[in-house]
């Protein structure tokens, strides 16, 4: 089972955002009672840990309509008689037994508050099968929109797939809806109309063909999975199955791909990228988090979504995104491919407790691509399309957001949370220390949920580099820092004064903030002779040096290895003369 945080944890993790809810952009956003009841750990919540799911669905696809049952085998925490699970409100909840006996239950909003007969006591093990049937909501623009996309193939066969991240399991199947709790297992199975192939999460065990020609498809999860991670899909599926032996581990991993007839012949040339990403991911975050699951690429009628052992896959068999290459580098590869399949480790293996942290999620899985990069094209190719990450920040929200509220940061968490990553490995200036981190993360925190102040202590200790004011500004603010140059010509010598100014982030220069904190620093490098660089240890308070025998146009900063801006500006008789301009 994976970690459970406990209550006190979550409230400290509230009050510790409230401490920087003056960088919030969005600390004037209202959340309302249906946000708390859907994003917090209340105590109906937190009284008991989810120990296996056993999903039974039969979906009519003519009728959008799902119909079945769930049932939740859980252990207490403490006493309790009334606990929370989470449904929409447009699904219908036909009954709720404990032991074949009916149970009382209410409903505020999407929660159901389900009330015992006898108090449940402390270590106690039981489970509840909630009976349950409606029309899932449909998504409007998936996977973003969540909820079922009900399609069909080019030859008007039904092609139906579900993504719920952010939406919540609990628009199409009641569960403990909060992203903290995971089941040590689950059952999905999934009931379909004939002549059609369902694809969900984890290994097959059985179909079992059905007396009216409907097939009802059995899988088994073995591994903690987050319950937005479940899904199923269903089409007239083509199997392809291959397997990949892991070079370091020796493990066989079962690769099985799920695609429409039509693309076929596509899937196995374009699916070809899989070994070399699994290659390079097993290298540097340790092995397959979910071997016994096998790893599958299921074709849905949406662009992806990082589902566990059952990645989606809707990028039309093109490199880039859609055919697009975003970053403008040159450098091919499937983006869904490549970025989802990252979410195996990042998202699934380590997962967040709280949505606020998806930075955890999308800024290492982002990252990850750059690394891919690397492995395959070199470390030149790495710079550059990690440096094109830069454009597309925005830096006018934070990346961390409310927590106990289902409330995600900005969108910033992808390119803003990888180039941390980037700007932290240039800072460690050790790659075989920094990549011995990135793969300890995976060995303590698999299948393991964690808060970002867990990642960022495990970064500052492992490294002996106190990264707690990089982590605040970059996670917690809305900017970035500017380092700023006065630099005067002697000669050919450089007298150089320099310091950093977090315009937008003034808390950080605030008195009380380093009267707490100390001053804002962060190490880079410049060059101390023509194309060598050293480190300097700027601060928001100007230092001085001097550099001998340069010439000003020698004069450079390492930008390509850390996310900031700089300001160069050259002093000659008494006139500041910048020459060249903030990035």
């Amino acid at each position: 089972m994976k970690f459970k945080k406990h209550t006190l944890l979550i409230l400290s993790l509230l009050l510790f955002q409230i401490g920087f809810s003056q960088l919030d952009g969005r600390e004037n956003k209202k959340f309302s009672k249906a946000d708390t009841l859907r994003g917090m750990l209340s105590p109906e919540r937190a009284c008991y840990n989810v120990l296996s799911y056993d999903l039974d669905v039969k979906v009519d696809i003519d009728d959008k309509f799902i119909s079945g049952s769930n049932t939740i085998k859980f252990i207490s925490e403490q006493d309790f008689q009334k606990l929370q699970i989470d449904l929409f409100a447009n699904m219908k909840i036909e009954k709720i037994e404990l032991d074949g006996i009916e149970l009382k239950y209410t409903r505020e909003y999407n929660a159901v508050f389900v009330t015992f007969l006898e108090t449940i006591k402390k270590g106690q093990v039981e489970s509840i099968k909630i009976y349950y049937s409606g029309h899932p909501q449909s998504a409007k623009n998936a996977p973003w929109d969540g909820g079922f996309s009900w399609k069909k193939d080019q030859d008007e066969n039904p092609w139906v797939g579900v993504s719920c991240q952010g939406t919540g399991a609990s628009c199409w199947w009641p569960c403990k809806d909060h992203q903290s709790d995971e089941p040590e297992n689950m059952f999905i199975r999934i009931t379909v109309p004939p002549d059609l192939v369902e694809v969900s999460n984890g290994r097959l065990k059985q179909t079992t063909a059905l007396p009216n020609g409907w097939t009802k498809y059995e899988w088994y999860v073995s591994y903690p999975i987050n319950s937005y991670d479940v899904t199923l899909n269903i089409a007239k599926y083509k199997h392809l199955s291959d397997s990949y032996i892991n070079p370091v581990y020796k493990d066989t991993l079962t690769l099985d791909y799920y695609v429409l007839s039509a693309n076929y012949n596509k899937a196995k040339e374009h699916f070809k990228q899989i070994k070399p990403m699994l290659d390079c991911y097993s290298k540097l975050f340790g092995e397959y988090p979910f071997v016994r699951d096998g790893y599958k690429l299921v074709e849905t009628p949406y662009l992806g979504m990082e589902h566990q052992s059952c990645v989606s896959y809707g990028n039309k068999y093109l490199n880039g995104y859609l055919g697009k290459d975003m970053s403008g580098t040159g450098y091919h590869f499937d983006y869904i491919i490549i970025h989802e399949s990252a979410h195996e480790w990042w998202g699934n293996s380590v997962t967040t407790n709280d949505i606020a942290d998806m930075w955890i999620h999308e800024g290492f899985a982002t990252y990850s691509e750059a690394l891919y990069i690397e492995c395959l094209y070199g470390y030149d190719a790495y710079l550059k399309y990690i440096n094109s990450e830069k454009k597309s920040v925005k830096n006018t929200e934070p990346i961390i957001g409310k927590y106990g509220l289902n409330n995600k940061g900005s969108d910033d968490m992808y390119p803003k949370g990888s180039l941390l990553l980037h700007t932290i490995r240039g800072i460690i200036n050790n790659d075989t220390l920094f990549f011995k981190i990135i793969n300890g993360i995976q060995d303590t925190f698999r299948y393991h949920n964690v808060n970002s102040g867990d990642i960022e202590k495990y970064i500052s200790q492992k490294s002996g580099i106190d990264f707690s004011d990089i982590f605040d500004l970059y996670l917690r603010g809305t900017s970035i820092p500017k380092l700023i140059f006065k630099i005067e010509v002697d000669s050919v010598d450089l007298k150089i004064e320099y310091r950093y100014k977090l315009s937008g982030a003034d808390v950080f220069e605030s008195t009380e903030y380093q009267n707490k904190h100390g001053l804002f620093k962060m190490p880079v490098k410049i060059t101390f002779k023509k194309d060598e660089f050293h480190f300097i240890y700027p601060t928001t308070l100007w230092k001085t040096i001097i550099i001998h025998n340069m010439k000003k146009e020698d004069f450079k900063v390492a930008d390509d290895l850390f996310y900031m801006d700089t300001e160069l500006n050259f002093v000659n008789k008494n006139k500041v003369q910048p020459i060249n301009k903030p990035k």
